[in-house]
């Protein structure tokens, strides 16, 4: 373990489940080379601590309310460009990962990384490393870009997710039977899936579609 230092890493966490951020404080209280400086429950309240204590490195849960990670990634780093963010998440969707770190994400570890391994990506995050855990590689190295399906072919599937009909998305965003089924048929190949329940499925895992909370 380091020795204590005299310039600890100053870390902000940002999750809006209090036992997990618990968790994650209290690993952080245990290493003589790192200090909390502030806890975050949101996106919106994340970029107004920043902004207030401007910490070394920022632990940033994705899905918060108000504001989500990857936007409040995305706010910090314009009004702080060498803001070093750390994505701590139990969210394994490869698209999610791109999202992040496209918005400018130092690192992307899951919430059952060993805490080990945790505080050692936090330090090289800090020594101004990239950090993506190995599951996370593995899963960007395998699948296509994030943009892959059209705007409209989202709104497709969006509607789909809700269980909707062709008829009834057709209605909704103001288009043809026909064209819904060819988006709709688009959106199955481009997913590698074979029924619309499965494209739902995929697009849910991948992080193409956000979860509801």
């Amino acid at each position: 373990m380091p020795e204590p230092s005299e310039h600890p890493i100053r870390l902000l966490v940002a999750d809006d489940h209090p036992v997990i951020r618990a968790g994650i404080v209290a690993v952080i209280t245990r290493q003589p080379d790192m200090v909390l400086v502030a806890e975050a429950s949101d996106g919106v309240e994340a970029v107004a601590l920043f902004d207030r204590h401007r910490p070394d490195v920022t632990l940033m849960d994705l899905q918060m309310p108000r504001m989500n990670g990857v936007d409040a990634i995305a706010e910090i780093r314009s009004r702080a460009p060498s803001a070093r963010i750390l994505v701590l998440t139990t969210y394994r969707g490869d698209v999610q990962a791109m999202r992040a770190l496209k918005a400018g994400a130092a690192g992307y570890l899951l919430k059952d990384t060993h805490y080990k391994d945790f505080v050692a990506a936090i330090r090289g995050v800090h020594a101004g490393a990239e950090h993506i855990a190995p599951a996370i590689t593995r899963e960007l190295s395998m699948r296509v870009p994030p943009d892959l399906l059209s705007p409209r072919e989202m709104d497709v599937l969006r509607e789909v997710a809700t269980g909707s009909a062709n008829k009834q998305v057709a209605s909704r965003l103001g288009v043809s039977d026909q064209t819904v089924k060819v988006h709709m048929k688009s959106v199955l190949a481009k997913l590698g899936a074979s029924s619309r329940l499965q494209a739902v499925m995929t697009a849910l895992q991948r992080g193409i579609l956000d979860r509801e909370r």
